[in-house]
């Protein structure tokens, strides 16, 4: 049996919303670490499949799983309390480790696919060979091989339509780079001999689990290359000089995102984010805030809606007057 794939979950996704419901999952719930679990599970893959090795992972085998999985989303909006105390537990500082915990919360208490084994490590003769991200079987018997990743990449090759114009803010990565570690290295790991002494008997059919944001230049149209999913999420950016003009008109609040809210779009009732000390700025507030900072740096654009609720209208990122030129060039490399 196949998972649902993105055709079919979409299909599925709109038998489960009527028309009048909200369109996202996470748009009906409150909780930020619930939202972002549903944002995990159900936000389009940024990559296409790229057979033979890297197929993409599916949450759901059936259209069952996937309204039992809302329902019980739902369930945990409503007493998320053991789930925040895990992720308190773990003194979390990374992103893509709060995305680990929160895929592996869903695999550990969620009515689909169950979690075998997290973050195997593979050693050859006291060597680190690498670390499988996740061991899952399905409720059918398939034994998957999960690699999961959250990226949040900026385009930055003028018009280009390769994955090597995709770099990281702080241009230490590049999205070609990372889906070569994953196709060449990441995957692979599962199949190799030292893993059968292990004790999780297989085959274990490898996955990527890749979701994020990727983010244009603000004002520009480019094509995206044939690995990308054309129906990934997008951002903007945009360098100091030019962001006041597109911000004035754009939003009525804005917020710098901490890395931890880098993943479902924001949404904040307004009495609870007075109260956690969530600072709402006008656009000109924020550039003084920015200024100075060394990198990029993500923001967000509110609205409030009629239920007096910080709503998250877009993101992106502010950038150095110098840094277009400077991720061209880490683009080229």
């Amino acid at each position: 049996m196949n998972s649902l794939r993105p055709a079919a979950l979409s299909a599925a996704l709109s038998a489960a919303f009527p028309a009048a419901l909200p369109a996202a999952p996470w748009d009906a719930l409150r909780e930020p670490a619930v939202r972002d679990l549903a944002w995990l599970l159900f936000s389009a893959d940024l990559l296409r499949a790229q057979p033979p090795v890297g197929m993409l992972a599916s949450a759901f085998e059936t259209a069952d799983e996937l309204n039992a999985t809302l329902d019980w989303l739902h369930a945990l909006d409503a007493d998320p309390l053991d789930l925040q105390r895990d992720l308190a537990s773990a003194r979390l500082t990374r992103l893509g480790r709060y995305a680990e915990c929160l895929l592996g919360w869903f695999l550990q208490h969620g009515p689909a696919a169950r979690l075998i084994a997290a973050n195997v490590p593979l050693r050859r003769a006291g060597l680190t060979l690498g670390e499988c991200d996740f061991l899952v079987q399905t409720q059918t018997g398939r034994r998957l091989h999960w690699e999961l990743a959250v990226k949040c990449y900026l385009h930055a090759g003028a018009g280009r339509a390769q994955l090597a114009d995709y770099v990281g803010p702080n241009l230490q990565d590049r999205f070609d780079l990372k889906l070569a570690h994953v196709l060449d290295h990441q995957l692979p790991l599962s199949a190799r001999e030292e893993f059968a002494s292990l004790g999780h008997a297989g085959p274990w059919e490898p996955q990527m689990f890749i979701k994020g944001w990727l983010f244009y230049p603000h004002g520009e149209t480019t094509d995206d290359p044939a690995q990308i999913d054309p129906t990934h999420t997008r951002g903007w950016w945009a360098a100091r000089s030019s962001w006041p003009a597109f911000a004035a008109d754009h939003a009525q609040a804005w917020r710098i995102l901490p890395r931890l809210e880098w993943l479902a779009p924001r949404r904040h009732e307004a009495g609870a984010a007075e109260a956690a000390g969530l600072a709402f700025v006008e656009a000109g507030a924020l550039s003084e805030r920015v200024a100075h900072q060394n990198g990029p740096t993500m923001v967000a654009a509110f609205h409030l809606d009629d239920a007096g609720r910080w709503v998250e209208r877009s993101r992106g990122f502010i950038v150095p007057d110098d840094w277009p030129q400077k991720a061209q060039a880490f683009a080229r490399q």
